[in-house]
């Protein structure tokens, strides 16, 4: 079923498996995915994928040579323990929700036709917004950067860092990204992000995925 709009005429296709994404047309009219922490979303349209990021990392990945792409966004639960090792010991519980998360990206887009030699890789977010945990947006952004490494996928643009939130609106068939930062709600953020790594404490791990 395609999704309605009653500002405008019908939303495109969803590929199967994002039904569930929120989707509408934005101001311009242009078919819009808005992603929440621990979404992504694939699509073969003319979409823009539009979320908000303080800690958290979006990945941007698409097949320039057929117009897939799409956006996720995540973020690393805390360590279980404390000390100056304490995110050394979290390999086997905290990478493996960003793992899960890029694995997810990548696989739906070369399922959509894409094709991994050409994938094209933008990454953004990893502010310092929360203060009690300050260092949280830099181990996001450690994680991509080591698991972009390992899988042999090279960062083509990147706005990452700092200490600002960011409103990323992406443009998976032109590998567009218009980026705002937002500096006056970092703290807004930082207080919902703190909510989400809470959520995250008590949430089961994720499963590992196979990558194609």
């Amino acid at each position: 079923m395609v999704a309605k709009n009653t500002a405008g005429p019908p939303l495109p296709h969803a590929l199967p498996g994002f039904e569930s994404i929120r989707r509408y047309r934005n101001a311009s009219g242009v078919p819009t995915a808005r992603i929440l922490p621990g979404e992504f979303y694939v699509t073969r349209e003319d979409e823009v994928i539009d979320t908000v990021l303080g800690s958290c990392v979006a990945a941007c990945i698409r097949n320039p040579r057929r117009g897939i792409g799409g956006m996720n966004h995540f973020m690393l639960p805390r360590p279980n323990s404390t000390g100056s090792d304490a995110w050394e010991k979290v390999a086997g519980r905290a990478t493996r929700y960003g793992t899960a998360s890029m694995e997810q990206l990548i696989n739906s887009v070369l399922s959509a036709g894409g094709t991994r030699q050409d994938l094209e890789v933008k990454i953004f977010g990893g502010g310092r917004v929360i203060a009690k945990l300050s260092d949280i947006g830099a181990r996001n952004l450690e994680f991509v950067h080591e698991f972009l490494r390992q899988e042999g996928l090279k960062i083509a643009a990147e706005d990452a860092g700092d200490i600002c939130s960011r409103h990323i609106q992406y443009f998976p068939r032109s590998g567009r990204v218009r980026v705002r930062h937002l500096s006056a709600r970092a703290a807004e953020l930082g207080a919902k992000e703190q909510r989400y790594l809470d959520r995250l404490d008590q949430a089961p791990v994720a499963g590992s995925i196979d990558l194609f």
